[in-house]
């Protein structure tokens, strides 16, 4: 049976809480499981969360500030520790491939897993992968800076109601995906009398960034997206200085972009000090209330996040 969903590893954004670990965010779909950045402590996130290093398939980087990435020396190890026999596809920004290589050789191991680099060299940069298209967009942050999208392919859903009505059934089903029609008794059947459209789904990542079209374009008509909500309202002069986003901010970009289920996330330390009034998650989820009316998860340790099920087209 299929899975997709995406596990939540860690939360915190520059340093970890006594409730937040570092970022960290699996992403399983299908046969693919996607790592995005890994920051300290994921290894034993993983663990945590029953999530094998045999599962990963591919990680995603999208900046080497080190509460994205400081991670990656533990689960790369892990790769060979556990003898990973098939490969795992490495992504990051090109400008930061010396930083990959020093996380990657950060301690003496015996390497036998396969870490195959494919750097992010240009905006707009897509991969192929078993799940759809990922799509790599700069993002607006003091480094370089990558968010991610991954894209489904359309594809049609057949209606059995229709089918019966031709007389259309076993093999003959086959046979009538795969030519675009069936001819029956001198009448030709075309997959569109018998299908509708089914469009692919659609996530996206989107960590440490200003406001910019590429948040929009990452964003756009997501079935799921994660991103950063560093700030809330009251320090958004700092969120724009230091290019971050506030959680009134990434809420509006869902609203705008047609987002079905928002996941905010990478969450300031600055707000887990007080004992007095509504706890920080309480503030994020109100904030981000008033200007998304969607599925809304103010992100924790270990919470599972289903991928919303396909819509017909």
């Amino acid at each position: 049976m299929s899975v997709r969903e995406l596990v939540v590893l860690g939360t915190a954004s520059q340093v970890p809480t006594r409730r937040r670990q570092h970022n960290g965010y699996l992403l399983r779909w299908d046969r693919e499981a996607l790592l995005f950045d890994p920051g300290e402590g994921t290894q034993r996130q993983l663990l945590l969360a029953g999530v094998a290093a045999g599962d990963l398939t591919r990680i995603c980087v999208t900046h080497f500030h080190g509460d994205h990435c400081l991670g990656l020396p533990g689960v790369i190890q892990r790769l060979s520790l556990d003898r990973v026999d098939r490969p795992v596809d490495a992504h990051f920004p090109a400008g930061g491939a010396d930083y990959f290589a020093r996380l990657r050789h950060a301690s003496s191991f015996h390497e036998t897993a396969e870490i195959r680099e494919r750097p992010v060299t240009a905006d707009g940069q897509t991969f192929a992968t078993d799940a759809g298209t990922l799509t790599a967009r700069r993002l607006r942050h003091p480094i370089e800076t990558y968010g991610y999208r991954l894209v489904e392919p359309d594809d049609r859903r057949m209606l059995p109601e229709r089918l019966r009505a031709y007389g259309i059934g076993g093999p003959a089903v086959g046979e009538l995906i795969r030519a675009g029609h069936l001819d029956l008794d001198g009448r030709r059947v075309t997959l569109d009398q018998v299908s509708e459209p089914r469009p692919g789904q659609r996530f996206a990542f989107v960590m440490d960034t200003g406001l910019c079209d590429a948040v929009y374009a990452l964003a756009d008509r997501a079935d799921l997206l994660v991103i950063e909500s560093t700030f809330l309202a009251e320090d958004a002069a700092l969120a724009a200085q230091v290019g971050h986003l506030t959680a009134a901010q990434a809420a509006r970009v869902a609203t705008e972009s047609g987002v079905r289920t928002l996941v905010l996330t990478h969450f300031s330390q600055r707000y887990d000090s007080s004992s007095i009034g509504p706890s920080s998650a309480q503030r994020y989820a109100a904030e981000a209330a008033e200007h998304f009316t969607g599925d809304l998860v103010i992100a924790e340790e270990l919470t599972r996040v289903p991928v919303p099920r396909r819509q017909p087209g």
